[in-house]
């Protein structure tokens, strides 16, 4: 089993503990391990159960386990997801393990959303494909994964949370609040947790019953108590002296062990979940109170609604405490009505219990290992070394940093070491700036390294940027001046594109509100200034960025709508049958122009400009290919001008990122799988299929060679190429972690 184990305190830690013990005692035969995901830094004093520990950000770690599971005995791992305990955006770093593993998969979804970011649909899409068996806990759950990941019906096993069996005997704790009516709430305290709704109900229902306790029994999460402290608790406790019934609202802030819990539900009058987001698809705190046959009032999230339909409980509004009131009041002033729900509870919470549903896990693990077999059968020899994914090389920062300063990024270097003569400029810093938020979504590098890199490029962004006139300044010398006014028209663009995948991508607050603010003072530049095409694309690609986070903000979608038609029209004016192209000539960063089409008609939804976006990106890739097949961008010694020579050599890596980027957008767009081999096929360029065939990424310092030239690489390593190659790395690995997983070959 993949997931979080005790004494890791979390919901997923329990339930990953309490299906293992279920299944021991149930079916003793089988043998169960765990691999345990950790939180960064952590270490717990696990069981001897727990034979292997993930830490979240660390890939290799991942790697390595799913190397332990292919020479162990296991024949099925189950995998307990929720999004938020594995690393990368998104948990997609799970995907490094899952998708080597050479035995079948069953994955139990904690958390289904009815309307998944982009990250978060292209990583749930991957793990359900590599998965044999996907296990739901509620029917509302099985729609969500097959409307909205269209998962083969055949391929779901409804099986609900599981509830330990209350014990035959009086509670321990009822002899601490005898006499008293108790209201309980359970789990892990965090702000969409409500309860300040049920706190604010107390002075209603202790004056009609003011022998009334409200216990609250649960520690902060972890992860809430690590970003904010206790803030939340001590705004309940202030909250209920302000009312005056801290007297009647008793507060355990400890994590309870099972056993504690049905004591504390065998007390409860009354179980309240107030929580505050619908989307919430399991609740394993509501699933133990109606198993225990307990009288519920909840908030209608999506699992509440299903679990106590059929008048199994009782549903209130949103944030509603007047009637979180009334309801706790009428179930108190009526016993036989609280009667009647605890027991229409308890009879549905008998096709819960533990016993039950470590069988009906162990049924699922035999089909998924069923149909697995019948597929490696099927596909034992058809896999050849064409078809096997070929491994990327790390994320390796080391040249970045050495190129970098407590100003910014250096623009050259001579072979590897920094020139200081030629200073800085925008370009670069934007281009560092835009690789800092795809490292941030992988996961894979320390926070506060990540932190301080994205912070210094951001920052000098920031600097470079001119109020008066929405302009930024480009070349900066390394004696702090600015050496020209407004800097050009690519290196607005660029700047634009960078601010606006942070906003659309970084986590990070403060670095998303200073990107925010530069995005939009130099947006109106964009249409008012600007006049070259590579630059309005450069704006549009950052437009989209920005849109992923703000999707309906009228200013910026007329500026998309204004660049798009002013790219469009250079492209009506240029073409022709035999050169499909926006100008009469391939330059540089050539991929850019249909790739940013491209992005904006997905979401504008305007078909012509699809169609020029394909064409053209079409017609380029085949400009791009030599006569053996490799990639071969258009030579800066001269460019490629229409009807005359196109100039071979000097290539450089800035082409071949830009080839990555837009055949993995079009393959995200189209979800044709050519593109995707378009994308490797110009990756591989740097890896050494190229005219040399040479390698021009330099493993042994992480940066870039410049270029290829007609005999010789060009050795310099700056800016430019270095982050070029990282940039297309890192996309690579992205598209790569969500690829289909290869069946294995006949050893």
């Amino acid at each position: 089993m993949l997931g979080n184990h005790l004494p890791r305190r979390c919901g997923i830690a329990t339930f990953t503990t309490d299906l293992i013990d279920a299944i021991d005692r149930e079916v003793p035969e089988f043998d169960c391990f765990v691999l345990a995901m950790n939180d960064a830094g952590a270490q717990h004093a696990y069981p001897p159960r727990v034979r292997f520990e993930v830490p979240q950000g660390d890939i290799e770690a991942y790697r390595r386990a799913a190397d332990f599971l292919n020479v162990s005995s296991a024949d099925v791992v189950s995998v307990q997801h929720e999004y938020g305990i594995f690393g990368g955006k998104a948990g997609a770093l799970v995907l490094e393990l899952l998708r080597d593993l050479t035995m079948p998969i069953v994955t139990t979804l904690h958390t289904i959303l009815a309307a998944p970011d982009p990250a978060q649909r292209a990583v749930m899409d991957a793990i359900v494909g590599l998965s044999e068996r996907i296990v739901v806990m509620s029917s509302d759950g099985a729609a969500l994964v097959r409307d909205v990941h269209r998962v083969d019906p055949a391929k779901i096993d409804l099986i609900p949370h599981g509830i330990p069996i209350p014990p035959d005997r009086p509670s321990k704790v009822k002899g601490f609040v005898e006499g008293r009516s108790v209201i309980l709430t359970f789990g892990l305290l965090s702000p969409d947790k409500g309860i300040e709704y049920v706190i604010d109900a107390m002075p209603a229902i202790l004056a009609r019953h003011p022998n009334t306790v409200y216990i609250v029994l649960g520690a902060t999460h972890p992860h809430v108590k690590q970003e904010h402290g206790e803030a939340y608790r001590q705004k309940l406790h202030t909250r209920a002296e302000r009312l005056g019934v801290d007297g009647n609202v008793i507060f355990h802030n400890r994590f309870v062990s099972q056993e504690e819990l049905v004591e504390f539900l065998g007390a409860a009058d009354l179980y309240v979940t107030p929580y505050l987001k619908e989307e919430q698809s399991t609740s394993g705190t509501l699933a133990y109170a109606v198993g225990c046959g307990k009288a519920v009032i909840s908030t209608p999230y999506r699992y509440a609604r299903e679990l106590l339909a059929d008048g199994r409980g009782i549903l209130v509004p949103w944030r509603d405490a007047v009637q979180i009131g009334r309801e706790v009041i009428a179930l108190l002033d009526d016993p036989s009505k609280r009667r009647e729900l605890q027991q229409r509870a308890a009879v549905f919470g008998r096709s819960m219990s533990w016993p039950l549903v470590a069988r009906r896990y162990v049924e699922s693990f035999e089909l998924a290992r069923g149909a697995h077999e019948e597929r490696r059968r099927a596909g034992l020899a058809a896999k050849t070394l064409a078809k096997r994914r070929a491994e990327l090389p790390e994320i390796d920062l080391s040249h970045v940093r050495l190129m970098t300063d407590d100003t910014g990024m250096l623009q050259h270097a001579t072979f590897d070491i920094p020139r200081y003569s030629d200073g800085y400029c925008l370009d670069d810093n934007a281009r560092a700036l835009l690789l800092m938020t795809h490292v941030e979504e992988t996961g894979t590098v320390a926070p506060h390294y990540l932190r301080a890199l994205a912070a210094r490029y951001l920052a000098f962004v920031n600097h470079a940027f001119d109020e008066k006139s929405g302009r930024f300044n480009n070349f900066l010398t390394y004696a702090r001046s600015w050496q020209d006014g407004p800097g050009s028209d690519d290196s607005h663009g660029r700047a634009l594109w960078a601010l606006g995948a942070v906003v659309g991508r970084s986590a990070d607050l403060g670095r998303r509100g200073v990107a925010a603010r530069l995005f939009h003072g130099g947006l109106p530049a964009a249409t008012t200034d600007l006049v070259s095409p590579r630059a309005w694309a450069y704006a549009l690609l950052g437009i989209d960025e920005y849109l992923r986070a703000f999707p309906s903000d009228s200013n910026v979608e007329s500026v998309r709508a204004a660049l798009a038609a002013k790219l469009m029209s250079r492209f009506r004016e240029s073409q022709s049958a035999d050169w499909p192209w926006f100008e009469d000539r391939l330059t540089y960063c050539n991929a850019r122009l249909p790739q940013a089409l491209l992005v904006s008609s997905a979401r504008m939804g305007d078909a012509e400009m699809a169609d020029v976006a394909k064409r053209s990106l079409e017609w380029l890739v085949s400009q791009h290919v030599a006569h053996d097949g490799t990639f071969a961008p258009v030579g800066t010694n001269g460019f490629y001008v229409r009807g005359e020579p196109r100039a071979t050599f000097d290539q450089q890596p800035v082409e071949a990122c830009a080839m990555v980027s837009a055949c993995l957008d079009a393959h995200r767009v189209t979800g044709q799988p050519r593109w995707l081999d378009e994308a490797r096929r110009a990756f591989h360029w740097f890896l050494g299929q190229n005219a040399l065939e040479m390698q021009v990424y330099d493993a042994r310092t992480g940066g870039c060679r410049d270029g290829i030239h007609i005999d010789r690489m060009n050795e310099n390593q700056g800016a430019e190429s270095t982050l070029s190659f990282l940039t297309a790395l890192a996309e690579m690995r992205a598209a790569d972690r969500v690829a289909p997983k290869l069946v294995p070959a006949e050893p």
